[in-house]
């Protein structure tokens, strides 16, 4: 009796040491992971490969499992490592193919009178060869905000006409939150200007449930291009087939004069500016689910939204011109020409690219009261200026086309 009570003890200790040891620590890695310690595809398997481990031990060292039993437990938790490996392998490989997504677009190497050590640092903003014929003497006049591929333009003209000081892009009068949120502090007033495409639907919907009316000046012009990997021997996609693809009924580019593989289509988040693109050249056409991801959020939280454009052999994917320059320098994209017309700067300045736009300068004001360049002196000056010679140059030296 005392030796039956002494081996349920010690296979308590047991249970509960390994249970602590391997299971405890599986999960506080996994904790760690959800806070962005390890990236996701590790952070899933962690549990697994823990739970597997557990369940093993404590199956030998309890003596639950007959001797011949034990090999396969050993087998079996083997092939759950293998397929753990295999999954953070395949994550590995995904996160080495490049991306095109503005989101990560270092901002911070734009910022206006960028500083480093308290000094000036060098930027990427182009910058005027003399004194710019506007200057903002109170850079509160002016709370401006934007699309992400815009904000090296707007930038540029904030170092050159606004007064010297830091300029965040993330708290600041000047700030870079993308489309979709400086379309809402502009319906809401927190901005009195952003810099983006055109509206989508919702966005003037929006504006109208607000009581407010979105007024847009056109400053300059870009093109929406759609690319593939770079070893895809499709060079050209008409209109239509472009619709095709994006509403699921070409499925494979050997329809289109490619190798046989599944298209693998990439979209963008809803109200972005190039998603906005996207539905106006559909015309009404229903859109195909887009991929999605999941990603690591704020206090260990996972969200799910729409997947990163990543360069697979079998990918197609769209953004505007200025933004997807960068990787075709690298050679790891080429766009494609849309009826036959590369998108160039030429073939954007006289319109004969099927998906050559304007881009703006968005303010908003009160329905049926006037805009608010028709009565602010400093904003109809910023925007004179904008569309001045020096305004323009910017724009053009920038990378995008300027409208004059």
């Amino acid at each position: 009796m005392k030796e039956t009570i002494r081996r349920v003890i010690d296979t308590i200790f047991i249970v509960a040491g390994i249970t602590i040891l391997c299971g405890g620590g599986a999960f506080f890695l996994y904790l760690l992971g959800n806070f962005g310690m390890f990236p996701l595809y590790v952070t899933r398997v962690i549990p697994v490969v823990g739970i597997a481990g557990t369940l093993a031990l404590l199956l030998v060292c309890t003596g639950l499992l007959k001797p011949g039993m034990r090999k396969w437990a050993g087998r079996a938790f083997l092939l759950v490592c293998v397929l753990s490996l295999c999954h953070i392998l395949h994550g590995i490989y995904t996160d080495t193919l490049p991306t095109v997504d503005d989101r990560s677009l270092l901002v911070q190497e734009y910022q206006p009178f960028r500083k480093q050590d308290g000094k000036l640092a060098e930027s990427k903003l182009v910058h005027l060869e003399e004194e710019a014929t506007f200057f903002l003497d109170n850079p509160w006049k002016l709370r401006l905000d934007g699309a992400t591929a815009l904000y090296p333009v707007y930038a540029a003209f904030v170092e050159a006409t606004f007064p010297r000081q830091d300029y965040s892009p993330f708290h600041s009068t000047v700030e870079c939150n993308g489309t979709s949120e400086a379309y809402r502090k502009l319906i809401h007033g927190e901005r009195n200007m952003i810099f983006a495409a055109g509206p989508s639907e919702a966005q003037l919907k929006a504006a109208e449930e607000n009581g407010v009316e979105l007024h847009l000046t056109p400053i300059g012009r870009e093109a929406f291009v759609f690319f593939v990997n770079s070893k895809n021997p499709v060079k050209s996609l008409t209109v239509e087939q472009i619709q095709g693809i994006y509403t699921g009924e070409i499925t494979n580019w050997k329809h289109l004069g490619g190798r046989f593989q599944k298209i693998r289509p990439f979209q963008r988040a809803e109200n972005s500016g190039s998603q906005t693109s996207l539905q106006k050249l559909m015309k009404g056409l229903p859109l195909m689910e887009p991929e999605e991801e999941e990603r690591i959020a704020g206090m260990g939280g996972i969200i799910r939204e729409v997947a990163s454009y990543r360069n697979h052999s079998n990918a197609i994917g769209f953004s505007f011109r200025y933004y997807a320059t960068e990787m075709v320098q690298s050679g790891d994209i080429h766009l494609l020409a849309l009826n036959g017309v590369e998108p160039t700067k030429e073939t954007i300045r006289d319109n004969s690219y099927p998906i050559a736009s304007e881009f703006y300068a968005v303010t908003a004001s009160p329905i049926g009261e006037p805009a608010p360049q028709e009565t602010n002196e400093t904003m109809a000056a910023f925007l004179e200026w904008i569309l001045s010679e020096q305004g323009q140059w910017i724009i053009e030296e920038t990378g995008y086309v300027a409208l004059k």
